[in-house]
Formats: C-alpha cells, sequence, structure tokens
C-alpha cells in the first residue's frame, strides 16, 4: 500500500514537472524563444531528475516498510502460535482433572455405599445387643434410663443441693439488695403519715328528744328523709347519736351534711328535709371536684378529663379497710413515681396509673362488676391513654402484667396498703385468712404441721423426713408459695417457710 502511494506521489510529480515545463516554454517562446528554449530544456532537465530522485525515494521507502511489515507480521504469527500451545496444554490438562474428578467421585459414591453398609450392620448389631441386654437385665429400655438416672440424682443429691442452695442464695440476696434499696428510697422520701382514716356515719345528737322530732307525727320525717336522701336512718336506744345505713358512700355523706344542718336549725320537716338535702348535695359535689382537683395536682397528672376528676373525687368518702382511698392513691402515685425514676421508668404513666388504680372504687356499689373491670372501662370511656390503663389494670394480677409501670403500680400499692397503721382488718377476716393460710399447707403430702406466723406474713410448715427429701422441700417450698399466691389475697408478701429435721435415736441398755 505504501508502495503504491509512493509511485503516485512520483507520477503526479512527474506530470507536474512536464506541465510546468510545458508552460514556461510557452512563455519563453512567446517572449524569446531563443534564449527560452535553452531555459525550458535545462527546467525540464531537472524536473527529470527531481522526478528520478522522488521515485527512488519512493521505492527505498517502500522497501522498507514492506520489511518492516514482513518482520511484525511474523512476530504476530509466532505469538499466536504460542497462545495456541498454551491453549491446547491447558485444555489437555482440563481434561486429565475432568477425569480424575469423575475417578474421585466414583471412589466417593462407592465409599458411601459400603459405610451404608457397614451402618446398617452396626445398627442391627446395637439393636440385637439392646435385645439381648433388655433380655439379660429384664429391663426396657426407658426403665433402664429411668433406673439410671435415679440412682445419679440420689448419688448427686447433695451436691445439686449445695449447687441450688448457693444460685438461689446467690440470686436472692443480689436482687433482694437491689430492691430493699429502691424501696427505701422511696419510702424514705415519701414520709408520709401512717394514721389511718374512718369516715364515720353516726351523728351526734345534743339530746334524745331530737330523735321524736327526726322521727316525726307516724314516722312522716324520717320516711321523708329516706326517700329523698336514699339511705336509712337507725334511731335505736344508743344515746346521743344516730346512725346512718347506705352501700353508697356518698348518700351517706349527703344524709350526714343534711342531717347535721337539720339539727342545728331544730325544724324538721319535709319540706325542710328536702332543701337541707339540696343543700348537702350542693356541698358534697363541690367537695369532689375540689378534692379531685387538688390529688390530680398533688400527685403530678395533668391532662385529665373533668368527668375523670370528678369520679376520683368521689373517692374522698370512700374506705378500704379504714385506709382512705384518695390518700391512699396520692400516696401510691408519689412512691410509684419515686420507683418508676429509680428504675428509668415511664414516671408520668406510672403516677397516673397509681392514682387511678382504684377508680373503679368510687362507683362499684352502682356498676356490676371488679372495681379494677369497672375503672378500665372508665379510664377507655373518657380517652385515658392504653398505657395509664395498662398500668393500673394489672395491681390485684386480674390481667397479665404488660408494661414495667403495671408492676411498679402493684408495688407501690403493697407498700402503700401494707405498712403498719395503714389499714384496719376485722379478727373475723383475719382467722379465716390464717386458716386458708395453714390449709393451703396442709394439703401437701409429707406435711405434718403447719403454722401462720407473724400476722399471716409467714407460714412455717414441719415435713416428715421419711416422706420428704431435701430437694423435695425445696419443691414444696416453691409450690406452696406458688398456690398462695394465685389462692390467697393479701398485702405483702407471705414467707413460706419449709423445715425437715432428721433425728437418730438410739438406747444403750
Amino acid at each position: 500500500m505504501s508502495l503504491k502511494i509512493v509511485l503516485l506521489v512520483s507520477g503526479l510529480g512527474t506530470l507536474a514537472g512536464v506541465a510546468l515545463g510545458y508552460y514556461l516554454r510557452l512563455i519563453i517562446s512567446l517572449g524569446e524563444k531563443g534564449s527560452m528554449e535553452l531555459e525550458i530544456k535545462q527546467m525540464m532537465l531537472e524536473a527529470k531528475e527531481n522526478a528520478t530522485r522522488v521515485v527512488t525515494e519512493a521505492e527505498k521507502r517502500a522497501e522498507e516498510t514492506l520489511k518492516e511489515g514482513r518482520v511484525e507480521m511474523k512476530e504476530r504469527e509466532e505469538k499466536l502460535k504460542k497462545t495456541e500451545e498454551r491453549m491446547i496444554k491447558k485444555e489437555e490438562l482440563l481434561d486429565k482433572r475432568q477425569f480424575d474428578i469423575d475417578k474421585e467421585v466414583e471412589e466417593i459414591k462407592n465409599k458411601v455405599s459400603e459405610v451404608k453398609k457397614v451402618k446398617d450392620r452396626v445398627d442391627q448389631m446395637e439393636a440385637s445387643k439392646l435385645v439381648e441386654i433388655e433380655r439379660i437385665a429384664k429391663l426396657t429400655k426407658d426403665e433402664a434410663r429411668d433406673e439410671l438416672m435415679h440412682v445419679v440424682e440420689k448419688q448427686s443429691e447433695q451436691d445439686l443441693l449445695v449447687k441450688l442452695q448457693k444460685l438461689e442464695q446467690y440470686g436472692e440476696e443480689k436482687l433482694e439488695g437491689r430492691a430493699k434499696e429502691i424501696l427505701t428510697t422511696a419510702i424514705q422520701r415519701l414520709g408520709n403519715s401512717v394514721s389511718a382514716d374512718v369516715l364515720t356515719t353516726s351523728v351526734t345528737i345534743p339530746s334524745d328528744d331530737l330523735k321524736g322530732k327526726i322521727i316525726g307525727k307516724e314516722g312522716r320525717n324520717i320516711k321523708a328523709f329516706e326517700r329523698i336522701t336514699g339511705v336509712e336512718l337507725i334511731v335505736d336506744d344508743t344515746p346521743g347519736s344516730i346512725t346512718i345505713s347506705s352501700f353508697n358512700p356518698i348518700r351517706r355523706q349527703i344524709a350526714r351534711v343534711a342531717l347535721e344542718e337539720l339539727i342545728i336549725d331544730g325544724r324538721i320537716q319535709p319540706a325542710k328535709i328536702e332543701k337541707a338535702v339540696e343543700k348537702a348535695e350542693a356541698e358534697i359535689n363541690k367537695i369532689i371536684k375540689e378534692k379531685g382537683q387538688q390529688a390530680a395536682y398533688e400527685a403530678g397528672v395533668i391532662n385529665l378529663d373533668p368527668r375523670v376528676i370528678s369520679i376520683l373525687g368521689r373517692l374522698h368518702f370512700r374506705t378500704s379497710y379504714g385506709q382512705n382511698v384518695l390518700q391512699h392513691s396520692i400516696e401510691m402515685a408519689h412512691i410509684a413515681g419515686m420507683i418508676a425514676q429509680e428504675l428509668g421508668a415511664n414516671v408520668p404513666v406510672a403516677r397516673a396509673g397509681a392514682l387511678l388504680h382504684d377508680i373503679g372504687k368510687a362507683v362499684d356499689h352502682e356498676v356490676q362488676g371488679t372495681h379494677v373491670e369497672i375503672g378500665r372501662r372508665i379510664l377507655q370511656k373518657f380517652g385515658v391513654s392504653e398505657d395509664v390503663v395498662k398500668a393500673m389494670q394489672a395491681h390485684h394480677e386480674e390481667y397479665p402484667y404488660e408494661t414495667l409501670e403495671s408492676i411498679i403500680v402493684q408495688t407501690a400499692d403493697a407498700i402503700s396498703g401494707a405498712r403498719p397503721g395503714a389499714r384496719r382488718d376485722s379478727v373475723e377476716n383475719y382467722l379465716k385468712r390464717l386458716e386458708e393460710l395453714e390449709a393451703i399447707a396442709k394439703s401437701f403430702k409429707g406435711v405434718e404441721k403447719a403454722y401462720a406466723l407473724q400476722a399471716g406474713r409467714e407460714i412455717r410448715i414441719f415435713v416428715t423426713p421419711t416422706e420428704v427429701g431435701d430437694l423435695e422441700a425445696s419443691k414444696m417450698a416453691r409450690d406452696i408459695a406458688l398456690r398462695v399466691e394465685n389462692e390467697l389475697h393479701y398485702p405483702g408478701e407471705i414467707k413460706v417457710n419449709v423445715i425437715r429435721e432428721t433425728r437418730a435415736i438410739e438406747f444403750a441398755r
């Protein structure tokens, strides 16, 4: 290709030289024909020489280019040849490796088949050996395992018991220390009065002559009073007092205020009774609203519906075992807030759940159901947060503990209700609780005696040592504690103490 270009250039140069010479000759001939022809010849001669030189150089360059092209082509052919040889060798190597792999796979398959056959023979031998052992020992596999486990358990009973006691003691000490620290901090920071509050239903009168006025002619006044207030007046021989009886604490308070107003006025008649009751209702409703607002403010619970606050204020006239329920709820809110702060829980939710945990007691004499269920319906109806509902609904374990705040509310309830002097109980209920506690303990096999001690805070159980071992005693204590938790209602905690005593007695004669 390069040679052709050179030749073409040379030809073009030659033609250009001839044309130039002819043109020059024509000009010279037109001017001075004589001298110009000589110059033209000279120029033609030079042009031919130049053309010859150009062609020679072009041929030389073309020859060099061809030579270089042949060398480059030869090198490329050698490289391609070497590459082809390497590819052939790789194919041969791959074919050899594939052959070796196929051979190894076949060998593995044969070995797997042999191993499977050996395993089947071993399984058959194991089965036959097991049958022979069962025949000789006259025990099945399960029976032998159970017997072995029983022997090992007996031999390791002491070691297991010691380890179990160490683990329980370590865990109990660690958890109990932290719990005591939190509870002690909460109680110490509260420092509230422990005096019980009893709202009386008796009205003191200055003289027994007023009893006749209260009853009225043919019982007209007392009937009108009972009809308007919805309570029952008990006018008996007790000097200086009249008893008001009603399941509704609000009605009792309205009746008390109205009766005191009538006694001060001295004029007792149906018209006066109706006005006095209306005035007492207004006064009690005002007290309810104020007490509810004061309780929410004191407990640090905000954004409550006014209707919820009104229902909450009714707890001011409700008592439980001699403890004012509203004061109990406020105290619980403070305790729950401090415990929640120590544990990193939601403090506002814990406070609200504690304050509202007994709100159902305000209307439980009017609505069927437990006070927990009634309280849940009230809070849900008036749009209280679901977290607060979950926190309050588990304080008597009617619902499971779904949040940390629900456990805190139950703990605060136990602290507030179980502390000395907070509540009073009747002798009958006290004795009944002790009898139920002892009955649960005596229902277990191997129990010889059971005594409820420390006002029902501890149950001490003596077991027969020949029937109950050390491990069984630990398990029995746990089972009794679980039954007490599930079957009895009590404040605080009850210690279950199982005692197993072994005595060796011999006589020397």
